[in-house]
Order: structure tokens, then C-alpha cells, then sequence
């Protein structure tokens, strides 16, 4: 039985990125596969890289030991068949435990070896999901494109195939009417939430099974 970690970088639980990486494990589990759901902001002590370069000497070589809540969640990923992770966009980034997580994921693999830039390690297929409350329309107009592509890239030089998936202009909130955002249009946002998300969903679904059957 193939072994998943879908991993939800928002703190917010049962809204839109956790909604996302959940179709992702509920595809995957539909495949037969053995899904770990985390709720990264639920975790004690979780920090980014603490440039402690144990992960460059033996025996801990290619391995982050650092003993805080992410040991156990990188150990899960290392001995996983695949990776489901997802951010929300905040301010043009992914969140601050998403990077924590990044951190550590990415340092690990490098060795500082002109020969040998990565320690040897068994490559998953990953799926990256990031949700923003932007539209698409933002992704290229204020470069939020090229910082995804940047995390693609980083993922699939430490983890393995990273495929992107996104689902623009959200829904922030249940009742646009308790705060003064006049930028927003509740109703069209409303709309959206129940026309075009369900359908974010289900790609979301289907790129999960996809990862258990076919191993990008």
C-alpha cells in the first residue's frame, strides 16, 4: 500500500487550502493508498532552518534532526510515496510554515558537493496547491507566477516531480458585510465559491488519485 502526506500550511482548518489538500488525500486514499493528513499550524514548536549543518556531517548526513514538531513530519515525508502540500497566498508568498517547512525539506537534501549536488534519496510525485483570495489575473501581473515556480522548483530538486495546481479568487470570509472591504464584490465572490471551486475541488480529487496511480 502506497504511503501519502498531504500537509495543509494554512492555519485555518476546513477552509478553502485545507479543503484543496483534503480532495487531494480523499483522491489518493480512493486508490488504495495510506493518507497522513497534518494541520501544520496544530504542531508545538515547529522552526525554520537553524543552520545547526548537522544534516552535512555523519551520521546524520542528507537527514534534518533538528527536535522540534517538523522532525516527525520530515521523517514522514522521506519514508512516503508521495507528497500533497498546500499554501494559501499570503502577501505573495506561501505562508510562514509552509517556508519553515521549505526550509528544512530543501537544506537537508543539498550537500555543498560540486559532484554530487544532492544526497542520494528516494524521489516522490508532489503536488503543490496554492489558494488566494487574488485572482489569476495577479499571478502575472505582480509575478506571483514566477514565486510558485520558484517552490516548484525547489520541490522538485529536493523531493521530486512537482506538479502546480491553483485556485484563485476565493472566499476570505462567510460575511463580507462585518468588515469594510470595498475592493470586494461579496456577491461575486459567493457565486464563485459555489460555481467554480467545487470544481478546483475535483481537479484537486483527481490529481491525487492520479499520483497513486501513475507516479509522475
Amino acid at each position: 500500500m502506497k504511503k501519502i502526506v498531504a500537509i495543509n500550511c494554512s492555519p485555518r482548518v476546513n477552509w478553502n487550502t485545507w479543503q484543496m489538500v483534503n480532495a487531494a488525500a480523499e483522491g489518493a486514499k480512493a486508490e488504495g493508498a495510506e493518507v497522513g493528513l497534518i494541520n501544520l499550524y496544530r504542531l508545538d514548536n515547529i522552526h525554520g532552518c537553524m543552520s545547526c549543518f548537522a544534516c552535512k556531517r555523519k551520521p546524520n548526513e542528507g537527514k534534518c534532526v533538528f527536535p522540534d514538531g517538523l522532525k516527525d513530519v520530515l521523517e514522514k515525508i522521506r519514508n512516503a510515496d508521495g507528497l500533497i502540500i498546500g499554501s494559501p497566498n499570503y502577501i505573495g508568498d506561501v505562508s510562514a510554515a509552509f517556508k519553515e517547512l521549505y526550509e528544512r525539506l530543501v537544506f537537508q537534501s543539498l550537500t555543498y558537493n560540486k559532484e554530487n549536488p544532492r544526497y542520494p534519496f528516494t524521489r516522490i510525485p508532489v503536488l503543490f496547491i496554492m489558494t488566494s483570495n487574488a485572482s489569476e489575473e495577479f499571478y502575472g501581473r505582480f509575478f506571483y507566477d514566477e514565486m510558485v515556480k520558484r517552490y516548484q522548483a525547489g520541490l522538485d530538486s529536493s523531493v521530486g516531480n512537482t506538479k502546480v495546481l491553483l485556485a484563485t479568487n476565493t472566499l476570505q470570509v462567510k460575511d463580507y458585510s462585518r468588515y469594510n472591504w470595498t475592493m470586494f464584490d461579496a456577491k461575486a465572490k459567493q457565486e464563485r465559491h459555489e460555481n467554480v471551486f467545487p470544481e478546483d475541488l475535483k481537479k484537486s480529487y483527481s490529481l491525487g488519485s492520479e499520483m497513486v496511480k501513475e507516479t509522475w
